[in-house]
């Protein structure tokens, strides 16, 4: 689910080049970014093997290359969704412990979220970023974001996407964020609606906090859990930006790394696979990006201090609330698409 906003360093469905000095090389399509290097080095050093990281942008782009038998891609993290219509596909190599050892580190609950064409890579929820020296009262509810104090006119962000747009009023709403039918999506747009005048953009926080005419006027948005590391950095000022999961529950979102059915090095991309959800890999790897792990090995093998830090792992309350996206109907997309767009009319 990490979002960044870098073209892909090659050319969709153009040949994987080999690294210099290595007899093979393993091509794995991932968000930039979103892997601790250090792990893919010990791979290299330990197998003789390179990791070329070919970055995408969107999940569209992702699927794209996907969707290309000539792609050459051997590796890729997807949603959990994607990991399901993938593996249907039969893109993606069924997994099992047999062929992934580390697998068995994982609790059912998150592997059967990967189909069984997926190892659980890392996981997150959406919530609430805020600066700290500007919001002096936590955000505690999605009220907070949704009908906002008054001196926060004009200093939210929120986000155009059809899905991540919507839950926000839908949990407020009591409803599923997978929700198709049109009256609960009139009763959302009526909450967004009530927002609007509220909002400064509805470009993602990490784009639009880039943007020297809007960037210093934001004070609060919705999120991705791991959003706020990268705005700190941004700011220039650590610590400045928080996050917090607010009470009424949210969407929990989980990235899965897949290895493809196509992929002419196979075996050795299913050894990697294994590297990488190793404990000790998968442990340096949320250490390194600040991200939690679904490792209940790697899990022992990171510190207390991060492990009890609730904007990494939410509290266990939290997460029983929150809900996982489901594929949308066409009507649905549709109808949220045309609402997102109206929102202009009410700023």
């Amino acid at each position: 689910m990490r979002k960044t906003f870098i073209a892909v360093s090659i050319a969709l469905g153009a040949p994987f080049a080999a690294s210099p000095g290595h007899a093979e090389t393993l091509n794995l399509l991932i968000w930039e970014s979103y892997i601790d290097q250090k792990i893919l080095d010990r791979w290299t050093e330990k197998s003789g093997v390179a990791v070329n990281q070919t970055y995408y942008d969107s999940g569209d782009a992702r699927d794209e290359v996907l969707s290309d038998p000539n792609s050459n891609i051997d590796l890729v993290v997807v949603g959990e969704n994607g990991a399901e219509l993938f593996g249907k596909r039969g893109i993606l190599e069924p997994l099992t412990e047999k062929n992934v050892p580390s697998l068995k580190d994982y609790k059912p609950e998150w592997t059967s979220r990967c189909a069984g064409y997926a190892m659980p890579y890392l996981w997150g929820t959406m919530g609430i970023a805020y600066r700290s020296d500007m919001v002096k009262t936590v955000p505690t509810s999605w009220n907070d974001l949704m009908s906002p104090a008054p001196e926060l006119k004009k200093h939210i962000a929120m986000y155009d996407d059809h899905n991540e747009a919507f839950i926000a009023p839908l949990v407020l709403l009591g409803k599923s964020i997978n929700a198709n039918d049109n009256e609960t999506l009139k009763q959302a747009f009526e909450v967004m609606k009530k927002q609007a005048p509220f909002v400064l953009t509805y470009d993602y926080v990490i784009t639009s906090i880039q943007n020297p005419d809007l960037g210093k006027d934001i004070y609060m948005a919705i999120a991705y859990s791991g959003d706020q590391h990268v705005l700190n950095d941004k700011a220039g000022t650590p610590g400045v930006w928080r996050y917090a999961v607010p009470e009424e529950g949210t969407f929990s979102w989980l990235d899965c790394m897949a290895v493809t059915t196509a992929s002419p090095r196979k075996q050795l991309a299913l050894q990697l696979l294994d590297f990488i959800a190793s404990p000790q890999s998968a442990a340096a790897n949320a250490e390194a990006l600040t991200m939690p792990t679904a490792s209940e090995a790697a899990l022992k093998l990171i510190p207390a201090e991060m492990r009890s830090n609730t904007e990494i792992y939410p509290p266990a309350e939290i997460l029983a609330k929150s809900q996982y996206q489901k594929e949308l109907s066409v009507q649905s997309i549709q109808t949220r698409r045309r609402i997102i767009s109206s929102m202009a009319n009410f700023q």
